[in-house]
């Protein structure tokens, strides 16, 4: 074969695109770090409350299991044509979270209603919701991108749409969610182009609205309080935060060994879900604590900088798409984090890929299975030019033929 055949026949076969490497191996690196740390964190509690030592580590590999089925699929499954069922999967979300209000479909749990009985299992919807939420902002921004960056009112749909959510949420009540919500909703729009003043305008209504939500509920106020002073009452409501802050504080610079937590002894509530952080600052100390910021900060800079590129090339819902689900992930990861450090009130936000939860770990890797083809359509892109761009070069210092034009097919005679 010539030079010339080569070149045309490399040109035709287009460019195949790969996941970013480093995202991979982070996402990778948090999984495997969680299956330790699970295994590690709940065999007291799964033996008090199973007499199974490894009760939540099954579960926890079934639930994993089923999450890397939704990445694969996710990971096969075009933007494009998720980006033209957007509006659908929204109205989705919507029945969903109203479908928690239904007498012996939703179910209350601690006094929440947050979860559907499917007869085998529950659900937690509000993990399904956070990816479509970034899926639909993602459509919004490109369709009105103009709207957007230059008037008032293209800011009302996005935010209204997520103070619909947000009420849904508030009433099951889920707080944690409904802040999550409201970030990643003004953290897209900004990044999509819309002026900074025109989000301080629209976001004024909001603050009075999340005081009194925060301080309506007898809980809430004692969460808030508790965590300025969880010393003045170790007990009773600060009792989650100075376990917490003890775990972490005997972990000091390299912990006291993998395996070796006395708080999560029955001591530190929830110490495989929402305080799994306490166990690895107790373990694995300060070191442990660094490396898992460090993971998903890797995860975070690299989701942003394939958007940027995105941006560049024209590839703007994979890009929204990309900064929409590494906003949801780094919020989550600041508030979980700012929880077990008490540096934010006690949540009910989940450590992503490394807490115990069947409903969160299934859609967290489906959602980071959209991130991973985001990244599969922006370098399929980017090799295009690059492919293109060679190819011109070539044809320009005469190393490659022009393509012979096609004759159209004779028409059959009459």
């Amino acid at each position: 074969m010539s030079k010339s055949e080569s070149s045309q026949a490399r040109r035709h076969d287009g460019p195949r695109g790969h996941v970013d490497l480093l995202l991979l191996l982070g996402l990778l690196g948090l999984i495997s770090l969680g299956v330790v740390m699970i295994a590690s964190s709940s065999i007291a509690v799964a033996d008090s409350q199973h007499h199974q030592p490894f009760y939540f580590l099954k579960r926890h590999l079934i639930f994993l299991t089923l999450g890397f089925a939704a990445a694969a699929v996710a990971l096969k499954t075009e933007l494009r044509w998720l980006e033209q069922r957007s509006g659908l999967l929204l109205i989705c979300a919507v029945l969903m979270l109203l479908a928690v209000f239904v007498p012996h479909f939703g179910m209350r749990i601690n006094g929440a209603r947050r979860w559907l009985n499917l007869g085998f299992t529950s659900f937690q919807p509000v993990e399904a919701v956070k990816l479509i939420l970034v899926l639909y902002m993602s459509s919004y921004l490109v369709r009105h991108r103009e709207s957007i960056e230059t008037r008032l009112w293209g800011l009302l749909r996005p935010l209204l749409v997520a103070g619909m959510l947000v009420v849904l949420l508030l009433a099951q009540p889920d707080f944690g969610s409904a802040t999550l919500v409201i970030g990643v909703t003004i953290g897209m729009v900004w990044l999509g182009g819309a002026r900074p003043f025109f989000l301080f305008l629209m976001g004024l209504p909001l603050m009075p609205a999340l005081v009194i939500a925060a301080t309506s509920e007898s809980y809430r106020m004692k969460r808030l309080t508790s965590f300025m002073d969880p010393w003045k009452d170790p007990f009773n409501d600060g009792f989650q935060l100075t376990q917490s802050l003890m775990a972490v504080g005997r972990g000091e610079w390299t912990g006291v060994g993998l395996g070796s937590s006395v708080l999560k002894l029955s001591y530190l509530p929830e110490a495989h879900t929402d305080f799994i952080l306490a166990v690895i600052g107790e373990e694995l100390g300060l070191a442990g604590i660094v490396m898992v910021l460090g993971l998903f900060g890797l995860v975070i800079w690299r989701g942003f900088s394939v958007g940027l590129r995105g941006v560049e090339i024209g590839q703007r819902y994979a890009a929204y798409v990309a900064f929409g689900v590494s906003l949801m992930l780094g919020l989550q990861v600041m508030v979980s984090v700012g929880v077990n450090l008490g540096a934010l009130p006690t949540k009910g936000l989940t450590l992503p890929m490394i807490s115990y939860g069947g409903s969160s770990m299934v859609l967290t890797c489906a959602m980071v299975g959209v991130l991973l083809r985001a990244t599969f359509e922006i370098n399929r892109a980017l090799d295009a030019r690059r492919s293109n761009s060679r190819y011109l070069e070539a044809l320009v210092s005469g190393q490659a033929e022009a393509p012979l034009p096609q004759r159209p097919p004779e028409r059959a005679a009459a």
